[in-house]
């Protein structure tokens, strides 16, 4: 259940415009609603589109200089950053943004200064802590993941990467909580801009010796950005005592543990799959696994961060009110079926030429597992949003319990289908486990705040499960020139729903101006 984030800051006193809000007929705080997703989709989505773009020749670069075995290597790296980042960042990020929302709300000033400053100072010793333990388990790390001690030399080189990420992420946490969304798109751009320019040569002077360094370069370039962007927010830096530091990082660090617990198992388990790929299939196997993992969470993730970024802030702000809560969650759940479909589909359907334009034809094994991971980010579109409703809610030991479900159903599952269907076992576990943890996630949210899909969801959730089922199906039954020219009309007719939909949810001159010139939309002002 990913943590998300969105824009502008605080101009006005967040109590009196909760006020306001709520004054407003329903119909017109639809409209609202839905343009503020819009709007954040807009800035964060840009980013992506463009990073998306960085991320092609940066991939291409990548997969041409190491082919499927260094991209295997690559991938393991990654993976235990990110799982060191999950300990040693303790869910800080998380519960920081909680609180400072929680604090915007409030309209309490002090209150959001009290949560910064402990968040920098926790984040600091996070950091340093964090950072020590990598490099002084960097050989058994090394010998876990690859078998011997060979790579430990750059297992702890990563705990620089690891210093910079955590101090990043509490400089995140405070934007995201500000629901500074501007800012979060140019950090997004300006990371994945400089990343490259700096990671590509790295790698072609130096090969796979250089793939540490470029993360180590990456994680200092987030850093900086973020602090260049938050630095710029007028907090007030009250002075405090060891007790008033204490109680406020107590705060957060309890509902941070439960954070750290749930990206811990989520990049556990990443880590689990892609290291039973690799000892069961082989390394160029773990190669492919990771290209269509990046490939499927591609545009799912792009989506995702785009809609998130402001809608986790944003419900905090509602939770208690349910009637409330549970419209924004539809609302958010509709907007998200309706920009991830087209992309799935079009993914499912161009797979082969995807792969080709990112990897290169040593990569063609990835395509069967890559159809079958687009299905089960599909299902976890779906039951995203209604997941926030549990962390929003502050419910730390259900959260906790929902991520542990889903991390033995998925590796358990992952262990069995790799011995039984090879790399596409893997893609084929992560939809098993997805539609059982939407199985898992409804009924306890319905006791949580009474939530139930909306008649509109429900109908658009089934049409679009019964496009993608049969976009699927139809590259395992039909010729594949069939199979290819009927996922193309599928996509294009789902595109074209989607745009007039949410065009109609969103008047167009109530649009974001980007998403005005962006779909050129030329109707007059008749509402």
């Amino acid at each position: 259940m990913p943590v998300a984030k969105d824009s502008a800051a605080v101009a006005s006193t967040p109590a009196s415009a909760a006020g306001l809000n709520a004054a407003k007929p329903v119909a017109a705080r639809r409209k609202h609603s839905y343009r503020d997703i819009l709007s954040s989709s807009a800035l964060i989505g840009g980013s992506s589109a463009i990073n998306v773009c960085i991320g092609i020749v940066r991939t291409k670069a990548m997969a041409m200089l190491l082919g499927p075995a260094g991209y295997g290597v690559m991938g393991a790296y990654m993976q235990i950053a990110e799982v060191a980042r999950s300990v040693a960042q303790m869910g800080l990020t998380g519960s920081g943004v909680r609180q400072i929302a929680d604090a915007v709300a409030s309209g309490d000033n002090e209150r959001i200064g009290r949560t910064v400053k402990v968040l920098r100072v926790v984040s600091l010793l996070c950091a340093l802590l964090g950072a020590a333990l990598l490099a002084a388990l960097s050989a058994p790390i090394s010998t876990l993941t690859f078998g011997d001690d060979g790579h430990a030399g750059g297992v702890a080189l990563l705990s620089c990467a690891l210093f910079f990420t955590v101090l990043a992420g509490s400089q995140g946490a405070l934007l995201q909580g500000m629901r500074r969304i501007a800012d979060l798109a140019k950090i997004a751009v300006l990371g994945g801009l400089l990343g490259t320019a700096i990671g590509i040569p790295l790698v072609y002077a130096f090969g796979e010796v250089g793939l540490v360094p470029t993360l180590v370069a990456m994680a200092a370039i987030s850093l900086l950005t973020s602090w260049w962007y938050s630095r710029r927010i007028d907090v007030p830096m009250p002075v405090l005592g060891w007790s008033g530091m204490t109680t406020e990082a107590g705060a957060l660090l309890k509902l941070g543990v439960a954070f750290m617990a749930s990206g811990l198992l989520m990049n556990g388990a990443a880590y689990a799959v892609r290291t039973i790929v690799l000892r069961k299939v082989g390394l160029d196997a773990a190669g492919i696994y990771f290209a269509a993992w990046t490939m499927g969470g591609l545009y799912i993730g792009f989506v995702l961060q785009a809609l998130g970024t402001d809608f986790y802030p944003r419900l905090v702000g509602v939770i208690q009110d349910h009637e409330e809560c549970n419209r924004v969650v539809n609302e958010q759940a509709q907007v998200s079926l309706l920009l991830a479909v087209p992309g799935v589909l079009a993914t499912l359907t161009l797979a082969p030429l995807v792969i080709a334009l990112f990897y290169s034809s040593e990569f063609t094994a990835a395509v069967g597992v890559l159809r079958w991971i687009c299905l089960g980010m599909a299902v976890r579109v779906l039951t995203w949003p209604i997941g926030y409703i549990v962390v929003a809610k502050n419910a730390q030991t259900l959260f906790l319990a929902i991520e542990v479900a889903w991390t033995v159903i998925n590796v358990g599952l992952t262990w069995w289908c790799v011995d039984a269907f090879g790399v596409d076992g893997a893609g084929i576990a992560f939809l098993a486990a997805n539609v059982l943890h939407a199985f898992m996630v409804y009924p306890i949210v319905r006791r949580l705040s009474g939530f139930r899909w909306s008649n509109a969801n429900l109908k658009l959730a089934i049409a679009c499960f019964l496009l993608m089922a049969g976009t699927f199906t139809g590259f395992q039954l039909l010729p594949p020139m069939v199979a290819m020219a009927a996922g193309v009309v599928a996509t294009i007719a789902s595109a074209w729903i989607s745009v007039r939909t949410l065009t109609a949810l969103v008047s167009p001159q109530n649009m974001p101006a980007r998403l005005q010139r962006l779909l050129r939309l030329q109707r007059g002002n008749d509402n």
